[in-house]
């Protein structure tokens, strides 16, 4: 791509653990902003992030505002999620949808961070799901074995 703008995307999430899509979700909304916008910082998200928008005492109305109204968003679609629903169902959402950026992942990816770590606890590979240090870490670390609740809070047994 020519003339390439900086871009500085700000991300939020559990990332736990960090898979190889939520390193991709850098790579879409850096290719979508170089297409369609002059950046500056953005928030980058999931469009499962983006409904937490609507879950009561989560976030502040005058912290999504200042979000989206002074910085704006990056949000990359993920399967299952309506992303534009969540933005017209939001008075907040909708009153800056201007500051909204979708961002569409050409090549579906349905890993999550569930996934990985009910795989982990039942003693599946997660190979090619993470990146090789993550697992070594996970292993080194023996972070979510014989974890039945999926929310990997560290060792278990």
């Amino acid at each position: 791509m020519k003339n390439r703008i900086p871009v500085v995307l700000l991300a939020c999430g559990s990332f736990n653990p960090i898979t190889n899509m939520h390193l991709r979700l850098f790579e879409v909304a850096r290719d979508h902003l170089h297409q369609t916008a002059l950046p500056e910082l953005k928030l980058l998200c999931g469009a499962d992030v983006l409904k937490t928008f609507h879950t009561p005492n989560l976030w502040k109305d005058s912290h999504i505002q200042e979000i989206v109204e002074k910085f704006g968003l990056v949000c990359v679609n993920r399967s299952g999620h309506d992303p534009k629903r969540y933005i017209l169902d939001s008075p907040i959402l909708q009153q800056f949808q201007h500051n909204i950026h979708l961002a569409r992942e050409p090549v579906l990816n349905e890993i999550s961070a569930t996934y990985v770590r009910k795989a982990l606890s039942q003693g599946q590979s997660v190979k090619y799901l993470l990146p090789e240090a993550v697992i070594t870490y996970i292993r080194d670390q023996g972070l979510y074995i014989n974890d039945s609740s999926g929310k990997g809070k560290g060792k278990t047994g």
